[in-house]
């Protein structure tokens, strides 16, 4: 079973970690021992654990969980040369992760917090000869697309990784409508979760506007509903959180 080595112990390596546990055999670096084995408890498995200052990465597979402001000072604590570099840091280039960490092959990916229940959708770009390996790792925690350049993920870093947050908020606004008209809030969450459950599985063969069409009749209760979104320019607002989303990558 390969190793695969974490540099970073915060949330989203928590949830990469728990969707390649059963595939994988954990290793796992970061400053504060008390934040390593709540890490490791979190995780439910034991798991190599070592500190940050003078860690040796010799041929090993890293997968860089660390802020993105970060990069230099992390980069400054290691020794020896990484086999391949995974980096999930947004708005992180190739180029500048190569000019800090010593490493033979780096690999953008941008997976998000459903890895922790393996229905992740990860991006990926970098060196094409890890193409293979990158995309076997990453269906570990779901399901993977490679693409052309780093301008694509950061655009998709907007969508994927940041989707989770915008879909809950959807999420939350339809619950809170549905009380407001006088839905006990227990039944408005498991209905809701219902839906999202079932349109799940709808969107991966249906295209929106079909759903959308099918679900609108003349004069109903959905066309009602619809005309108020757009009513609230929601179509606009996501679109243009997909925009400040990307701006900002572009920026970190």
């Amino acid at each position: 079973m390969k190793t695969i080595t974490f540099i970073g112990n915060g949330n989203m390596a928590l949830s990469i970690a728990k969707g390649l546990k059963n595939s994988y055999k954990i290793e796992v670096v970061g400053r504060d021992r008390k934040k390593l084995d709540s890490f490791e408890e979190k995780l439910g498995l034991h798991v190599k654990k070592s500190l940050l200052d003078n860690f040796n990465i010799e041929d090993k597979n890293i997968l860089l969980c660390v802020k993105p402001a970060n990069v230099e000072e992390v980069s400054k604590k290691l020794q020896g040369r990484a086999e391949v570099l995974y980096s999930v840091l947004a708005g992180t280039g190739i180029q500048k992760l190569k000019d800090h960490f010593n490493t033979s092959a780096v690999v953008r990916a941008m997976p998000n917090l459903a890895a922790s229940v393996g229905k992740s959708m990860t991006t990926l770009t970098g060196d094409t000869a890890y193409k293979e390996e990158a995309q076997t790792l990453f269906n570990s925690i779901g399901s993977t697309r490679w693409l052309a350049n780093e301008k694509e993920i950061d655009i998709a870093t907007a969508l994927a990784g940041s989707g989770p947050a915008y879909l809950a908020l959807i999420a939350e606004s339809l619950s809170d409508g549905a009380v407001k008209q006088g839905l006990k809030r227990e039944d408005a969450m498991a209905i809701m979760r219902g839906l999202f459950d079932g349109f799940g599985e709808l969107i991966q063969e249906i295209h929106p506007a079909l759903l959308k069409d099918g679900v609108m009749s003349p004069g109903g209760t959905t066309a009602a509903g619809y005309a108020a979104l757009e009513k609230g320019n929601v179509r606009n607002a996501c679109i243009q959180a997909i925009e400040e989303a990307y701006k900002k990558a572009v920026k970190l």
